[in-house]
């Protein structure tokens, strides 16, 4: 599960698997088998499971709940991830895009997740997402106004550290603006 996460979030993966134990008296292994008895089968109805029956809060309970029920698309399979998650030619285009425009980023660390692809140093800057339609957009680790193309995001899944959000529409809106913005947020991280 580590190899495409910052050593800050390694550490923070550590944390929460201490934490569980010494805080719960439980081991992670209890609380796998605990969250295997689970009478739901929908990931945000197992979490609720676990909050509202055991205690676990959010970042515990997912945690556990990812170990219990790994998927066949998890951090440790980002390639499969990133493929299931970015199947329109044109939203894939625009994600090629950005990536081509931060590859020579020193100490770039590439994660996926089930939404979104995102970029990290030691703090994720960078954040992008397929919107139906051909489409995606990016967030970033920037104050929106920084420039006027960017937007204050609503509720995003991403990281509360991504201030802003931009609309690309095809792979020409990842200008040398876009790769400032880019190379702004990943300096800050």
């Amino acid at each position: 599960m580590t190899e495409h996460l910052t050593e800050r979030q390694r550490k923070w993966f550590a944390s929460v698997r201490e934490g569980l134990a010494r805080d719960t008296g439980k081991s992670l292994g209890d609380w796998v088998a605990i969250a295997r008895t689970c009478p739901e089968t929908k990931p945000r109805a197992q979490l609720g499971w676990l909050k509202e029956h055991h205690g676990l809060g959010q970042n515990r309970a997912s945690y556990v709940l990812s170990v219990a029920f790994p998927s066949e698309r998890a951090w440790d399979n980002p390639d499969e991830t990133r493929a299931a998650l970015w199947t329109d030619p044109a939203s894939l285009a625009i994600l090629q895009a950005v990536e081509a425009a931060i590859a020579d980023f020193d100490g770039l660390v590439v994660g996926q997740r089930k939404t979104y692809s995102a970029w990290s140093r030691e703090f994720q800057f960078a954040a992008a997402k397929p919107v139906k339609g051909g489409t995606a957009v990016l967030g970033l680790a920037v104050p929106p106004d920084t420039s006027p193309r960017l937007l204050e995001p609503k509720t995003e899944s991403w990281s509360e550290r991504l201030k802003a959000k931009l609309p690309l529409r095809s792979p020409a809106d990842v200008d040398g603006e876009v790769r400032a913005l880019l190379k702004a947020a990943f300096e800050r991280s």
